[in-house]
């Protein structure tokens, strides 16, 4: 079987996400591989040129990421207390884009990551990161959907 040095684990902080990381973990720490946990903050909509009164678009973009970073120590306190083998990326951009080119720069073994299932028109508006990730990474890519 594949021993795995280095696992990348993608998160959105959902549900879902937080099933999918049980997985990563207890592999990580079978294989005592580094886990390498990323969200990515997508990239919101640039509204400079338009009148938003009471928002600099800066200082929204800061608020998030200071946000995303909170919820990333909180997550990694709660759930990395016994292990100690991680490190944890905020990154903005794409979200399918920026977890290849995270698992490329890392030279992870393996990405794991939830799916939320989504089908019908949910899936065509919407799209899922997931599908992207197992379409386009030249890496293998463990995806977990959350039970109902």
């Amino acid at each position: 079987m594949k021993e795995f040095k280095t696992i990348l684990f993608a998160t959105d902080f959902s549900e879902s996400s937080s099933h999918a990381f049980e997985y990563a973990r207890d592999l990580a720490m079978k294989y005592q591989a580094l886990l390498v946990i990323i969200h990515v903050i997508n990239e919101p909509v640039d509204l400079r040129g338009f009148y938003v009164p009471h928002i600099s678009f800066e200082s929204l973009e800061e608020e998030i990421e200071q946000g995303a970073r909170k919820m990333m120590e909180r997550f990694c306190q709660k759930n990395l207390a016994d292990y100690d083998r991680f490190n944890s990326f905020i990154v903005p951009g794409v979200p399918y884009d920026e977890i290849i080119k995270k698992a490329d720069e890392v030279s992870a073994d393996l990405i794991v990551m939830g799916t939320h299932g989504r089908s019908g028109l949910d899936h065509v508006l919407f799209g899922s990161t997931a599908e992207k990730v197992v379409r386009k990474s030249p890496v293998p890519v463990m995806t977990v959907r959350c039970p109902e």
